[in-house]
């Protein structure tokens, strides 16, 4: 599926395929919720990296978060204009970019059920929905996002 983004301010647009396209997982770890200014909910998909096309290259910038007092090998993309964040790239996976939902224009599909993941780490005025179509991990889920949407026969071959 072709995911069209960008930035709020409009200074990076992209566009990458992804076989991934469903927005199942909240993150609710510091790096999320920190660098995003919010309560958590980093939607990461997954997609190609050899298909991202961009424009605004001058407007994007990448930050390294720090992680147990060392840098990560990630690179969080941003747009240093406006500061939204628009994907994660990460050497140790080169063939694959992590865009954020949130930068995502397309429609995306509607996930059968959403995945609350590093909920060690959540604050505690954060409310995270219980009950059907809510699964929790402390942690790292079980399944990777090609997984899941495997599990579900979501993946797009």
């Amino acid at each position: 599926m072709k995911l069209s983004g960008g930035c709020q301010c409009g200074a990076v647009t992209f566009e990458v395929e992804s076989r991934t396209p469903y927005p199942f997982m909240r993150c609710y770890c510091s790096i999320c919720r920190k660098v995003g200014g919010s309560g958590g909910y980093a939607i990461n998909l997954m997609a190609a990296a050899d298909s991202l096309k961009m424009k605004g290259e001058a407007s994007k910038a990448f930050y390294h978060a720090v992680k147990d007092g060392q840098p990560s090998t990630a690179e969080r993309h941003f747009c240093a204009t406006c500061g939204s964040h628009l994907w994660l790239w990460d050497p140790r996976w080169p063939e694959l970019i992590h865009p954020h939902a949130g930068a995502i224009d397309s429609p995306l599909p509607t996930p059968p059920e959403t995945v609350h993941i590093m909920l060690e780490f959540k604050p505690d005025w954060v409310d995270v929905p219980e009950g059907p179509g809510h699964v929790h991990f402390q942690r790292y889920p079980d399944l990777s996002i090609e997984d899941w949407h495997t599990s579900k026969g979501l993946y797009e071959t």
